[in-house]
């Protein structure tokens, strides 16, 4: 009996002074881990899905764009078979139709190493199972997309353009119909392209553009000047102000 009540006495302890402790003690001992996926290099964008916690998009500047359905534990290639270039930028989902994904190629970030360009966008109304190219071919190097958060028609594309030289093709651009047609509406000279790009969620017609002025050379990178500055647009990209 006496044996009894001594088991059941230092159960009670045991499990009061597990009940003790906080929420760290738990986390202390963990350990980040590489999860993959192992082909790809570089990361320079990902991005989840709205009311789905286990599904994220990860775009590489060397492998392509994959897929993840299990929160990280496995991870599939997407783009093998469909994309031209394997240097991604951007990938977004629609909020309101998560089937759509829009992906801008070419990573946006110049290294002081080889940094891979792209061959435009690319778009898929299947969750990513196939693509189609969309255009904005030569921007090759896409920084942000930015879908409307009911209309995934309506999407916008930060695009930093030709990272060598100058080029015509950089700026934001805007398309009304799915990717079908797009046109440009911010630019500043054919050096200076879109580095980043935000949407007011509760007001999409606010649009905020980041400005960078950059170039490489064989023996350096020429990082901000003039061109460089903060936009904002109250009317869907229509017209801009420097602020």
């Amino acid at each position: 009996m006496k044996r009894d009540m001594l088991f059941y006495l230092l159960a009670f302890m045991a499990l009061t002074i597990g009940w003790g402790q906080s929420a760290e003690d738990y986390f202390t001992p963990m350990k980040y881990r590489n999860i993959g996926p192992f082909r790809g290099g570089r990361s320079v964008t990902a991005t989840g899905v709205s009311g789905d916690p286990l599904t994220y998009y990860m775009g590489t500047t060397g492998g392509g764009l994959w897929k993840t359905e299990d929160a990280g534990q496995h991870w599939n290639n997407i783009s093998d078979g469909f994309f031209e270039t394997g240097s991604v930028g951007a990938v977004a989902v629609s909020s309101s139709h998560p089937n759509i994904v829009y992906c801008g190629m070419g990573e946006h970030a110049p290294r002081g190493v080889m940094t891979s360009y792209g061959d435009g966008m690319y778009k898929s109304t299947d969750s990513g199972k196939t693509w189609r190219k969309i255009g904005l071919e030569k921007t090759q190097h896409i920084s942000r997309i930015v879908i409307h958060p009911d209309n995934p028609d309506v999407v916008y594309v930060a695009a930093q353009g030709a990272l060598y030289g100058p080029n015509s093709e950089r700026g934001v651009f805007k398309s009304s119909d799915g990717g079908t047609s797009w046109e440009k509406i911010l630019f500043v000279n054919n050096l200076t392209g879109a580095s980043e790009l935000s949407m007011d969620p509760t007001a999409p017609d606010i649009l905020y553009a980041a400005m960078w002025e950059h170039q490489r050379t064989p023996y350096k990178v020429i990082s901000g000047g003039l061109g460089s500055g903060l936009y904002k647009s109250t009317d869907g990209g229509k017209n801009w102000k420097q602020i």
